[in-house]
């Protein structure tokens, strides 16, 4: 990984000052950044699998898969090799580069981490970036999945320390530094980003993107997600954020984190075809694809192939060549 020359020293006013400029100077600002590092009519595509649905431990008050809440979510087991390999092939030829899995637990076992590792081993054959997000992990886990070729760790702040309270009690907000640090240690790619529209203040927003910012490598992916309100968790019913909100929020993540992939993730569903366009421009330039994200709906794979279409965005080259690198290295393996 190269290291990372961006700053790391920001201060809550100075991002609080980048909310306050005029709507038009915002996206500009971050517009430009956008243009300096990344090709603007370029986005980075992938694809995620809930690996292990429901009856998680953990009390996030945003999460339909929490054992703590009653919801529509039927819990499923771990999800076998053969229906990871059917799902990731699926993803390829989709146009995804990266393929991510999710399982609904608050740390995975060493048994369970011995079903992951295989799943990483296949994705990468099959010629995809791999990423999993599996709760807290143990130092000698990361090394593990790192070992196994696992390129990406996807590990959530989801919002300021001041307001992390409000959301989640079963775990502290050290313990999700601690396992980011594990993952960096063992030279894991870093996805980490946040969760806005649950009853959060603005500071709180600035205070997540402050403590990605200040990170000692930045994050290569961050997503950024808009709640998706579900029946029967404790966010249900709380007043939804306003969209220029949100499109601030992702202009001011490109400019704090001018490197990163942005990715616009969860509650495009809700997001007007305007909304989306505007989040490309102020710097978004990564989104999922596929009807569903774990357990959250997402929008129809032709609906995205239009949209992207109308603004003349295309799938990032750089991933395809990545792709390309990782089969010949399998092809090569296969010879030898």
């Amino acid at each position: 990984m190269q290291t990372d020359s961006s700053r790391h020293d920001w201060q809550l006013k100075e991002v609080l000052n980048l909310y306050q400029l005029p709507f038009n100077d915002l996206l500009f600002k971050a517009h430009t950044v956008l243009r300096a590092h990344h090709n603007p009519n370029k986005v980075q595509i992938s694809t995620l699998l809930s690996i292990k649905t429901g009856s998680c431990s953990e009390d996030c008050a945003y999460c339909p898969q929490s054992g703590h809440y009653d919801t529509d979510i039927e819990p499923e087991r771990l999800l076998s090799l053969e229906e990871v390999e059917q799902s990731a092939l699926a993803a390829k030829a989709s146009g995804a580069s990266r393929f991510c899995m999710g399982a609904a637990w608050r740390n995975p076992s060493d048994k369970h981490l011995d079903h992951v590792v295989e799943m990483v081993k296949i994705v990468k054959k099959i010629g995809l970036e791999t990423c999993v997000t599996l709760g807290m992990l143990k130092q000698k886990q990361a090394v593990r999945l790192k070992a196994a070729g696992l390129d990406y760790y996807n590990h959530n702040l989801d919002t300021s320390p001041e307001f992390y309270g409000s959301v989640i009690t079963t775990r502290t907000y050290q313990d999700r530094l601690d396992t980011l640090e594990h993952v960096r240690s063992a030279d894991i790619n870093v996805c980490c980003g946040g969760i806005l529209g649950m009853g959060e203040s603005r500071n709180d927003r600035a205070g997540l993107l402050l403590q990605l910012a200040c990170l000692p490598q930045h994050p290569e992916s961050v997503p950024i997600n808009m709640l998706v309100q579900i029946p029967g968790t404790p966010l249900q019913g709380v007043e939804k954020l306003d969209p220029f909100e949100f499109i601030r929020t992702i202009a001011i993540a490109r400019i704090m984190l001018p490197k990163s992939y942005v990715r616009l993730s969860a509650g495009r569903e809700t997001m007007n075809d305007q909304t989306q366009a505007l989040c490309f421009f102020a710097g978004a330039n990564s989104i999922f694809y596929g009807e569903t994200l774990l357990t959250a709906k997402n929008p129809a794979m032709n609906k995205d192939q239009d949209l992207l279409a109308c603004l003349g965005i295309e799938a990032d080259q750089i991933a395809s060549e990545h792709n390309a690198a990782i089969e010949a290295e399998s092809a090569n393996a296969t010879v030898n």
